[in-house]
């Protein structure tokens, strides 16, 4: 394990203060011109799926030394080896550099960046079972600042690799083991897919699927949800469903988020234009609910010489809002990190890490009483 612990998403530190800094002064063009590769979107072979076999393609997996995902703040344990569910863990964005559309897979600054969202988002999870998490050649922070048809290449290629992973994952973790899916931002994307094209179509694997956190984007419950294979979870207890949940302080501003998302066809080829998006609240484990800070039972906060992390309850509140946006009341002062609109994304899994942590305990517990 590295010697300090740098906050959930510090390795959003540079993406989050160049973005919000470039947006500020200069907006959304400037910023694009800023952050979008310049050069054409170049075509790479695919990783085949038994190149994931390697340990040294996975950020995370049971047998991997220091393994980034199982760090816990004081009074939390990993689970036992071998014991509960397999987690699938797709990471966010990593990779800011704008010189290529997609991370090369041996980049050292981008996966020491990765191994910290492993540590502050995926570490969620470690209570519940065994953290896998795949290194990918994901897309740059830069194509998410464009349409160009580049931008969409880019995420294909980035798919393709975890794709090849969740194969490889499901043959080491073998045909009977419970499975949980989760990622943040440019990981939910890759998982919104996974869910499409291999969950939905495979009945035997749709019924090992404990829980999706499909968390920092938005999925469309009209446009997008009936082509999932998952419905939405509604109870807390529900299994074999998705949670999806994207934070804003108030006033919330998602005009950023909702114009794209509006110019965009869901998967079942509907405008998403208008549409409600799922919307979990994580201090209930519920849809479309309201909570007090009381409900929160901790939230991950950094020590003041950033080189450790605490959980401290009570501190937040959550209530879903118009259009599926998780709202958090006055923003609280969890970190510097916060996005233009009050936008909380840095901090989706971070505000509610111990609910998170103690959901995937109980729809666990229910799928494994079912």
């Amino acid at each position: 394990m590295p010697r300090k612990f740098l906050y959930v998403m510090v390795g959003l530190i540079v993406l989050t203060i160049a973005a919000a800094f470039a947006y500020r002064l200069f907006g959304v063009d400037l910023m694009r011109m800023a952050m979008v590769p310049s050069e054409a979107f170049r075509a790479q072979p695919g990783v085949q799926s038994r190149a994931y076999d390697d340990a040294k393609m996975w950020l995370a997996r049971p047998d991997l030394g220091g393994n980034p995902a199982l760090w816990t703040p004081r009074g939390y344990t990993p689970g036992k080896r071998g014991s509960g569910a397999a987690v699938f863990f797709v990471h966010p964005t990593s990779y800011i550099s704008r010189n290529h559309w997609n991370a090369p897979l041996d980049d050292a600054e981008t996966n020491a960046r990765a191994q910290l969202f492993l540590r502050g988002q995926a570490s969620a999870f470690n209570g519940s079972g065994d953290i896998w998490a795949p290194r990918y050649r994901q897309a740059t922070f830069g194509a998410f600042l464009t349409s160009i048809a580049d931008a969409e290449r880019a995420l294909g290629l980035a798919y393709g690799d975890v794709e090849a992973a969740f194969d490889a994952f499901l043959r080491q973790v073998g045909p009977d083991r419970p499975i949980i899916l989760a990622g943040h931002s440019q990981g939910s994307i890759h998982l919104t897919r996974l869910l499409r094209d291999r969950v939905a179509g495979d009945p035997a694997l749709r019924r090992r699927i404990v829980a999706a956190y499909v968390v920092g984007w938005p999925v469309s419950r009209t446009a997008d949800l009936p082509r999932m294979g998952l419905p939405e979870c509604k109870g807390a207890a529900d299994t074999g469903c998705i949670l999806s949940w994207q934070s804003f302080g108030e006033p919330a501003d998602p005009s950023l988020i909702v114009d794209a998302y509006d110019k965009t066809a869901g998967f079942n080829g509907a405008s998403r234009r208008g549409t409600p998006m799922i919307c979990t609240n994580p201090l209930t484990g519920t849809a479309d609910a309201a909570a007090p800070a009381s409900a929160n039972r901790g939230t991950l906060l950094p020590s003041s010489d950033m080189t450790t992390a605490t959980i401290e309850p009570g501190r937040v509140p959550a209530r879903c809002g118009d259009r599926g946006f998780l709202l958090i009341g006055e923003p609280p002062s969890v970190g510097p990190y916060v996005l233009p609109g009050n936008n909380y994304h840095v901090y989706d899994y971070s505000l509610f890490w111990t609910n998170v942590r103690e959901d995937a305990a109980r729809r666990l517990a229910a799928f494994e009483r079912r």
